[in-house]
């Protein structure tokens, strides 16, 4: 049985679809069979994994409207197969922000992702699912198609708002749509222990949500923003790179609290 976990933040440029791409790389680079879902209409994650939006075929749009499967619409890029880390795209692109109001008035509409993704359930190790910066019906039905709640933040007080209403958020759809929701962990991103406030802000996660904050932390790192450029995860463009490490070691903990629970 897979495991699906969607990447969410409702506070945008906390670096979620880098978290997607990297740990995706990541997990594929120690020997998992992993599926990434662009659920984002600016198809950051499909062109950051090697995928040019432009030239797609099928997406998840098609999917989403019930027009295609997943195993018709996903693509396996080869670059990321050459270089060890290769992992499967359901990509997405603007087409996919007309969707939101052609799925207004039809049924099921909140759980159409979770239906397709039943198809493949046992196909893949694990499915990550980046979502859209806003509670959207595409962020909905991200939520309502995973078991947990990956939560990129960076240690800043705003960050710290931003969450209290995204966990009252999973809470909503735990509630209402998805009894398997939960938050799995918060993954501090683009750290630099040398600004006081950040060390602070880090202090205060660990003493409230404890065990819910992952023990990896991805600090500031040239080389992850460079890579994005190149069509390539960070994991896979340097990776040799100390953010690029930080992943693979989140890849591992990732793996670690999967064999756990």
């Amino acid at each position: 049985m897979s495991q699906i976990f969607c990447i969410a933040n409702q506070k945008g440029g906390v670096g979620k679809t880098t978290t997607t791409v990297n740990l995706a790389a990541g997990l594929a680079k120690i020997g998992q069979k992993v599926l990434l879902v662009d659920l984002d209409p600016q198809g950051n994650a499909t062109m950051g994994s090697g995928v040019d939006k432009r030239a797609m075929p099928l997406s998840v749009y098609d999917v989403l409207l019930e027009s295609s499967t997943i195993a018709e619409a996903a693509s396996a890029p080869e670059k990321l197969r050459e270089a060890g880390a290769g992992y499967t795209v359901l990509g997405a692109n603007r087409e996919l922000a007309g969707a939101e109001v052609e799925l207004v008035g039809e049924e099921r509409r909140e759980r159409r992702l979770r239906q397709a993704l039943a198809a493949v359930d046992g196909d893949y190790d694990f499915i990550l699912i980046d979502c859209p910066p806003a509670l959207s019906l595409l962020t909905l039905n991200g939520l309502c198609a995973a078991q947990g709640v990956i939560v990129p933040m960076q240690c800043e007080y705003f960050a710290l708002e931003g969450l209290a209403d995204l966990t009252n958020t999973i809470k909503q759809v735990h509630a209402n749509l998805n009894r398997d929701l939960r938050l799995i962990g918060l993954l501090r991103m683009m750290f630099d222990p040398r600004i006081t406030l950040q060390q602070q802000v880090s202090d205060q996660l660990k003493a409230h949500y404890g065990p819910k904050v992952f023990d990896t932390i991805i600090p500031r790192n040239v080389r992850l923003a460079e890579a994005p450029s190149y069509g390539l995860p960070g994991v896979v463009f340097d990776p040799a790179a100390k953010g690029s490490k930080a992943f693979i070691e989140f890849a591992s903990e990732m793996v670690e609290r999967g064999l756990r629970a």
